[in-house]
């Protein structure tokens, strides 16, 4: 069995860790880290794992924590995992980073957008970007993951097969995205007070949100060559989810059946993304709860653009599952192991 510790086990995103293993037959957590409730039972943080996990919350060393487990999710805010990790903790142990401190390869870059000071530039080339449909044989390989954002893996999913087969112009990109509640975290926060949020729609984070120079970088990668997005997210009164709607210019003329054998390509055997049935548009309902990643696109042939769309549950796909997901490439694991479930409804 893979051991596994969890720092920031009482977020979202580690909450839905601790789920995702329960149901994995290779892996269990044996860590459950968390500064807010050391010392208390996790199943009365989380009534949901009342007789199912019975264990106490942990502190976040994570030099002991190395000493113990194979693995280590640091489901923690941006920081955190960049100030604790070093060349024995990855000697010793696998680590996937939930924060986006081993995302963006520029360090100036990282810290113009979230505006802290990096403590560990030194892992940053190293760090392979987790997003597994993409970086699979890399995955393979690393001692330290960077799981995408949300926003990013929803963006980047949609976009990819056409950015890198060149289909459309990289600098005309816009992004429009909607996110549920789920994504801003478990902290109490004023805007995402009941109150604030339910019976509205906001933009937020206009022309400033930190996914944007990392769906910049990833999908310039894919291009080859440098693209620059509009991305406007927005905060809708739903607990979890993430729609996008993507546009660009074509750079030439192309029917249906050309851009549907891109997106095959890139996707026909891949496990978790679904390519929609024509004139389907994805919708988060249909993915909540699952790994699954629903995408399509649509040809305007009045402005010569194209319309790129992808549903994804921001908490699984968008983090925990995707964890897991590099989790199971990390020691050679069916990579759906654990992430089979099929999405809820209603």
């Amino acid at each position: 069995m893979i051991k596994v510790g969890i720092i920031g086990a009482t977020g979202y995103a580690g909450v839905e860790i601790v789920r995702l293993i329960q149901q994995h037959k290779e892996a269990e957590v044996i860590w459950y880290g968390s500064r807010s409730y050391v010392d208390q039972n996790y199943g009365d943080v989380f009534r949901n794992m009342f007789k199912i996990v019975d264990a106490k919350c942990l502190d976040d060393n994570m030099e002991k924590l190395a000493d113990e487990v194979d693995v280590i999710f640091t489901a923690t805010p941006q920081g955190l995992c960049g100030s604790l990790v070093t060349e024995e903790i990855l000697n010793k142990v696998k680590i996937i980073d939930l924060s986006a401190d081993f995302r963006i390869k520029d360090v100036a870059t990282y810290e113009k957008w979230y505006g802290i000071k990096h403590q560990s530039p030194q892992f940053i080339d190293e760090a392979v970007y987790g997003l597994c449909e993409i970086n699979r044989d890399k995955v393979k390989g690393a001692r330290l993951i960077a799981n995408p954002g949300c926003y990013t893996t929803c963006s980047i999913l949609s976009i990819y097969p056409l950015a890198k087969e060149g289909l459309i112009d990289p600098k005309s990109i816009i992004v429009d995205a909607k996110s549920g509640t789920s994504g801003a975290g478990r902290g109490a926060k004023v805007p995402n007070l009941f109150c604030e949020v339910n019976e509205n729609i906001k933009a937020y984070g206009v022309t400033t949100h930190r996914h944007t120079p990392e769906i910049e970088e990833q999908l310039s990668y894919a291009a080859g060559e440098e693209v620059i997005i509009n991305f406007t997210p927005h905060l809708v009164p739903m607990q979890r989810g993430i729609l996008v709607t993507a546009y660009a210019n074509l750079k030439k003329k192309v029917t249906y059946d050309e851009v549907r054998a891109i997106y095959d390509k890139y996707y026909g055997n891949e496990f978790f993304i679904r390519v929609l049935d024509k004139d389907v548009c994805p919708e988060t309902r249909w993915v909540e709860g699952s790994n699954f990643v629903d995408v399509n696109f649509k040809i305007d042939e009045r402005t010569g653009r194209i319309i790129m769309m992808g549903a994804l549950d921001n908490l699984i796909k968008g983090a925990a599952g995707q964890a897991v997901q590099n989790m199971n490439l990390l020691f050679g694991l069916e990579e759906n192991e654990g992430l089979k479930q099929v999405p809820m409804f209603p």
